[in-house]
């Protein structure tokens, strides 16, 4: 049963919450979406004890809410607070896995036209270094990664199977959990997902997902502070996956030739990070799931639906999402118009919203003959009035 999205009243109190509401609409939340109150207060505590008492010292002072960072972001995505590092970005969470696989000359590494660019820069770097193989996965009719491609493709000598769940060039929703179940049957193989999207936006639960890796952003859906992010690996398969730049958190110093890893994910992290960061991370965690994920999942499903509405009635307007099941980005053309003259007269009426190029999406773009797109980019303080007054930028810009 679908959750109930949040009535009238409950979304005026969200954008109480939300000082940026008052001053901007905003639709690019796939970006870096706004901030709510207690993370910015969380971000503010830190921060003037780290001016009042040191650094190090407001760090210790911090240990509680640090393991609290961990703890709920483990509830965020299904699994234990020991199988969670914090990082400073998806990207870096996503190499510090990636970069510590064991790649052998003939591995094969399967991947889809929704890999994001810095991912993808990785898997060729990596088969230029150790002689395995990149190769990206057929998609099916409707533009999301094609399961029996997968099926047919996986052996014994597939080694990682990159898959992004929501991409950032469109609104489709890859069948996760479904590629799960066929890559159970093939225990070599080493699951990535690229949840930067989905965290905060959709339910997640990585036993059902089947998923041995997940890394995802701070800033998105989640609402967290930028320059934060997390990792999530499989307690059982963590021994396979070193942290690619270990240092003095994630590992003792032995001896002169010998050191120790963690035990736990922290084995991935870093020792200087923005600790306030990391504190308004977890702080922004714990009010998604106080919120309650199905139901913010519920509102951004029925509010990009909204939207998707509005701009297919407009003439010069042509929707660009693809997939079967849609997440709440929502990308288009204008006929006439590029993305940058539809962002710029966008932003002219305070209105946020942001363009995705061919450089970031050319495994998905290329294909499809398509240069750039508009990406708005809805949350659950989102209004209809919103959506309303994006409708007639872009009606003004079609008609211009």
């Amino acid at each position: 049963m679908t959750a109930p999205a949040f009535t009238p009243t409950e979304v005026a109190r969200l954008r109480d919450d939300t000082p940026g509401c008052a001053h901007v609409a905003h639709l690019n939340n796939a970006g870096a979406s706004l901030m709510p109150s207690p993370v910015l207060a969380a971000l503010h505590s830190h921060l003037d004890a780290e001016a009042t008492m040191g650094g190090y010292e407001a760090e210790a002072a911090a240990a509680e809410r640090l393991d609290a960072a961990h703890t709920a972001i483990a509830e965020l995505v299904g699994g234990a607070p020991e199988e969670v590092a914090l990082t400073e970005n998806q990207t870096r969470a996503w190499d510090m896995a990636f970069y510590g696989v064991d790649l052998r000359p003939g591995d094969r590494i399967l991947t889809t036209h929704a890999e994001y660019s810095s991912q993808y820069y990785a898997l060729l770097d990596r088969a230029r270094r150790t002689g395995a193989g990149v190769e990206v996965l057929a998609d099916d009719e409707h533009g999301q990664l094609s399961l029996d491609a997968l099926e047919q493709a996986l052996d014994d000598r597939v080694r990682v199977v990159s898959i992004v769940h929501a991409p950032t060039f469109g609104g489709l929703v890859n069948p996760v959990a479904e590629a799960g179940a066929l890559l159970r049957e093939h225990p070599r193989a080493l699951y990535f997902l690229d949840a930067t999207q989905s965290t905060g936006q959709l339910p997640l639960d990585v036993a059902a997902i089947g998923c041995d890796v997940l890394a995802a952003t701070g800033r998105k859906y989640v609402r967290g502070p930028r320059g934060t992010g997390f990792l999530w690996v499989r307690g059982a398969r963590m021994e396979e996956i070193a942290p690619a730049f270990p240092d003095l958190r994630g590992a003792e110093w032995e001896s002169p030739t010998s050191y120790r890893l963690h035990p736990t994910a922290r084995r991935y992290e870093t020792w200087e990070t923005n600790v306030a960061g990391r504190i308004g991370l977890g702080v922004a965690a714990r009010y998604a799931l106080d919120l309650g994920v199905e139901r913010i999942a519920a509102q951004v499903a029925r509010l990009a639906s909204a939207l998707r509405r509005r701009l297919s009635e407009l003439p010069g307007v042509t929707l660009q999402d693809t997939g079967e099941a849609r997440s709440g980005i929502v990308t288009f053309t204008v006929s006439g118009a590029t993305p940058d003259e539809v962002k710029e007269a966008a932003r002219s009426e305070s209105i946020n919203v942001y363009t995705i190029d061919m450089t970031d999406a050319r495994l998905a773009f290329e294909p499809r003959g398509l240069a750039s797109v508009v990406r708005a980019s809805v949350h659950c303080f989102t209004t209809e009035d919103e959506l309303d007054r994006l409708a007639e930028v872009v009606d003004g810009v079609a008609r211009s």
